[in-house]
């Protein structure tokens, strides 16, 4: 019997295209996951997109067509964008795993399932791959498979989301809800706070792109940008101004963005 790899990160060339990425991932084996999904669904989108964007897996609607967010939720996901001015912004789409994974069908329908932590594990070299191949202004991560598996297991997406943080490579990270989490609001009234509550995260990216990173991070509590200062590395004095700290924290990922 041939041993299948725990994680694609074997299967992954360091010279690799995204589209030499892509051609590969559709016969990763790396979990179980492909015995279920109908196929890879990869990332589309451009290299120097100014947003990429990470859902946690493709859907239905996705696992049969093959793309990332062309079911319900990323017919959502546009409507919210175009909602904040986003809607012709550049972008790379993309999940956390690359299969889809369900659990029972409902009518034609298969309900999804989330993914556990040895198939993100598994799956997480594809999107460390995109990520060092595109050279987005922004990363915006979609529920909390998404911002765990990129920011950390420590995130909580409810007290994370619409807030700045330091993502792979000193990228400007902004976490939020996945869009499916406003279509399953049980209510007009709960659709509608839901709806709002995302476009205010997705509003924060938006700022983001047109003012930088001081716009964001001068919403922040010293305390928060103490952690942002360590996490991007800087020599912080103990009684620094938060004025001096929004101004350290906006010039490192300006660096990293030059």
């Amino acid at each position: 019997m041939v041993e299948q790899p725990d994680t694609a990160a074997v299967l992954i060339p360091p010279d690799a295209s995204l589209d030499e990425l892509a051609r590969i991932a559709a016969g990763c084996t790396a979990c179980d996951l492909h015995l279920t999904g109908t196929q890879t669904v990869f990332g589309e989108g451009a290299p120097d997109a100014e947003l990429v964007l990470v859902g946690e897996q493709p859907g239905d609607r996705e696992d049969q067509e093959g793309h990332p967010f062309v079911g319900p939720a990323g017919r959502e996901l546009d409507r919210a964008l175009e909602s904040v001015g986003l809607g012709e912004t550049a972008q790379y789409r993309t999940n956390a795993v690359k299969h889809f994974k369900w659990s029972e069908r409902r009518g034609k329908r298969r309900i999804h399932e989330k993914p556990n932590r040895i198939e993100i594990r598994a799956c997480l070299p594809w999107l460390q791959a995109e990520l060092a191949r595109t050279s987005p202004r922004v990363l915006v991560l979609l529920g909390a498979t998404a911002a765990q598996a990129v920011l950390g297991p420590q995130v909580k997406v409810t007290k994370a989301r619409g807030r700045l943080h330091v993502g792979p490579h000193r990228l400007p990270a902004i976490p939020t809800v996945h869009p499916s989490s406003v279509l399953r609001a049980r209510s007009d009234a709960d659709r509608f706070a839901a709806r709002e509550a995302f476009e205010d995260d997705l509003a924060a990216v938006a700022t983001l792109l047109d003012a930088g990173p001081a716009a964001l991070a001068a919403s922040e509590t010293v305390d928060d940008l103490r952690v942002l200062a360590a996490e991007l590395e800087l020599a912080v004095p103990s009684g620094a101004r938060k004025a001096d700290l929004v101004d350290a924290v906006a010039a490192a990922f300006a660096d990293r963005a030059a």
